[in-house]
């Protein structure tokens, strides 16, 4: 028996984490028995170990395809935290991209298509398996590039819940928010409506939580590497903080 997870949104999920002198800690190593890949690009025929950086070569020319940007994400830590709290195995599904906006999630989009395909595929190689899966879930972290384009927290509002709601509709059960965090570079640019939009969202639109909020105190503390990542020890507090809350919440 296991969870099923979709990894879902724009770098921030991908994950562009590194380290430095200051800041050294890698990512952490998957605890036993916390969790899978399903690689549903390159290894559609079985669950492959939960590594960093995560689904680094899970590209889809025409589709999902996030080159060799990933670097470490916040993914694992979130795994090896949920299974702490929940005793449950979970089977990760990478599908991010970096520089999207919600909008080329939308229904009926290539981007939304793909993640079709790789959650049918999950379940019909979990089938097959003869490996039960208890939830549907999906850990979504997404809203940079709308804040760039100046989108209305109301906009994103409403395109968040035609996302969801097909989502939804695939029979995903649940979404666990990641609220983004602020821009650290040179431009007029701040995120402040799209983060109150994500704080809204829980309360408007139901099945979703909002489990972390942390990526918004790193810029103070000197954990952004550029304008919009973070050095890895930032994804690993994030993503513990996060798979903690959501476990409590499965």
């Amino acid at each position: 028996m296991v969870d099923l997870i979709l990894f879902m949104g724009q770098s921030n999920m991908a994950g562009r984490g590194i380290t430095s002198n200051k800041w050294p800690q890698p990512a952490p190593q998957a605890i036993e028995g916390a969790g899978y890949e399903y690689r549903a690009i390159t290894a559609p025929d079985r669950l492959s170990p939960l590594q960093e950086p995560f689904g680094r070569n899970e590209n889809r020319p025409g589709g999902i395809d996030d080159g060799e940007m990933k670097t470490g994400s916040l993914v694992t830590s979130f795994v090896n935290a949920y299974y702490q709290q929940t005793g449950m195995s979970v089977v990760g599904i990478s599908a991010s991209k970096g520089g999207t906006s919600i909008l080329q999630w939308l229904p009926d989009t290539p981007f939304m298509k793909d993640v079709e395909r790789r959650l049918n595929s999950a379940r019909n190689y979990l089938g097959k398996a003869h490996i039960s899966f208890r939830h549907t879930l999906l850990v979504w972290c997404q809203g940079e590039t709308d804040g760039d384009r100046h989108m209305s927290g109301e906009e994103y509002i409403h395109c968040f819940g035609l996302f969801w709601g097909h989502m939804q509709k695939l029979g995903v059960e649940h979404c666990f928010l990641i609220r983004i965090g602020h821009y650290n570079g040179p431009e007029e640019i701040s995120y402040q409506e799209i983060m109150d939009a994500q704080d809204m969202i829980p309360q408007r639109i139901s099945g979703v939580s909002l489990v972390s909020g942390e990526f918004a105190d790193m810029k103070e503390r000197g954990l952004m590497k550029d304008a919009f990542h973070y050095y890895q020890v930032a994804y690993n507090e994030v993503g513990s903080i996060a798979g903690k809350r959501a476990g409590r919440m499965s």
